[in-house]
């Protein structure tokens, strides 16, 4: 294999067209907009969090979720109208809470592994994206939340991440403009922040001066493969001037975030992604006042599942819930108000006047483990489902799946 097709242009696509260029490879990317990261990839929570490794398969998951199902604020919400999909993807999911303890470990390792991909990447490329290398610290308002931390830093540990328990005083020092009453937190040093829209636009343009050929404005119709060539069948432009095209390859990879369920059933594989919300807002701080109430260090609160991440020094993103209510795309006032009320009340003094609201699809499988290898066919591969943790893994997937790649081909 020569010539390599790559289905969707967010942070898997970008970094797998990426990786594969690397390795020699002549690579096309497709993306249905008309620019790089447009849809999950464009406002999510901006952490790089190996001490969020933790899966959800854990049977306290779905004691929340039945608790707040008809609670339209809650951190977790269920649309309680059924479909064959979602119950599917339930039963999966509580099926793999047997694996909750290995897949967090395996995931802990891959996160580690994906930082230096990650961090070389955009030092070798001249990429900015607002990386800040503070820590992350997660923070508790009870004990029992607390004592459930301490057993997960356990198998973080396994996996590789150090991170230690602090009190509130040492809360206090590591980030002074936390306000509140919190019963501890554990802090670790080595996770990081970024932006995620910025990482995948400067890298894709670094793809672009390896040889990629980046296609937006590509809305993929179709894929087919016979094991030894592929085809993607696109229709390009609008309205009127729209017209469907039909390219060869000798493989493809897909990336296509929570349409990639539909694309590999058509080159014969299950890979049942399905799309959990989440939802983020990006304050703007307009004023020296704001600026210095914003935290620099990023924040988990365990409480109410809402991470933090400063984005230089005039924006502040806060993301999290999740809503399982199939490929709804709404952003809803009632799951963005609690968000800004939470900024509100942990950081009165930032001025929220000033905050754009956004939501995305995260792609997630019932094992909470991304989808990273060969289909069934000799020439089709897949690197999706990463679930909350598309942008900590995307960098050691993509190389995982590029190094797949490159053993076929030899």
């Amino acid at each position: 294999m020569k010539t390599i097709a790559v289905i969707g242009g967010g942070i898997t696509g970008v970094t797998t067209a990426y990786a594969l260029a690397k390795r020699g490879f002549q690579v096309t990317l497709f993306e249905q907009h008309r620019y790089a990261a447009m849809e999950t990839s464009f406002a999510n929570g901006g952490q790089l969090s190996a001490s969020n490794a933790e899966v959800w398969n854990h049977t306290s998951t779905i004691l929340k979720g039945i608790k707040w199902m008809l609670k339209s604020d809650a951190p977790l919400l269920v649309n309680p109208k059924p479909s064959w999909h979602k119950l599917s993807w339930f039963a999966e999911f509580i099926a793999n809470i047997p694996n909750y303890r290995a897949n967090t470990i395996a995931t802990t390792k891959l996160a580690i592994a994906a930082r230096e991909h990650l961090f070389a990447w955009a030092q070798a490329e001249g990429v900015d994206f607002d990386l800040r290398t503070q820590g992350i610290l997660h923070i508790y308002r009870d004990k029992k939340g607390f004592d459930h931390a301490g057993e997960v830093s356990k198998m973080l540990a396994l996996g590789g991440l150090p991170r230690r328990a602090v009190t509130p005083d040492e809360m206090r020092s590591i980030e002074p403009t936390l306000a509140g009453t919190y019963y501890g937190g554990y802090y670790t040093e080595s996770d990081a922040t970024g932006d995620i829209h910025k990482f995948t636009v400067g890298l894709a343009a670094a793809a672009e001066r390896l040889g990629v050929t980046c296609l937006y404005g590509q809305d993929v119709q179709s894929l087919h493969s016979n094991g030894e060539s592929a085809t993607v069948i696109v229709n390009a432009g609008h309205g009127e001037a729209a017209s469907q095209h039909s390219h060869t390859f000798d493989g493809l990879v897909v990336c296509a975030g929570v349409g990639s369920r539909d694309f590999a059933a058509q080159l014969g594989d299950r890979v049942n992604v399905y799309p959990v919300k989440g939802y983020s807002i990006t304050v703007n701080l307009p004023d020296a006042a704001s600026q210095d109430a914003a935290p620099t260090v990023s924040l988990l609160d365990d409480e109410t599942k809402l991470v933090t991440s400063r984005l230089g020094a005039d924006r502040f993103r806060v993301a999290g819930t999740a809503e399982f209510n199939g490929a709804n795309r709404d952003i809803r006032a009632d799951r963005i108000r609690p968000l800004t009320a939470w900024v509100n009340q942990c950081f009165p003094g930032i001025n929220t006047r000033q905050v754009v609201p956004w939501a995305g699809l995260r792609p997630m499988l019932p094992n909470m483990m991304p989808r990273v290898g060969a289909g069934k066919l000799a020439n089709v591969f897949y690197n999706t489902g990463h679930g909350h943790l598309g942008w900590t893994l995307s960098a050691v997937t993509a190389d995982m799946v590029a190094e797949k790649v490159a053993a076929q081909a030899a």
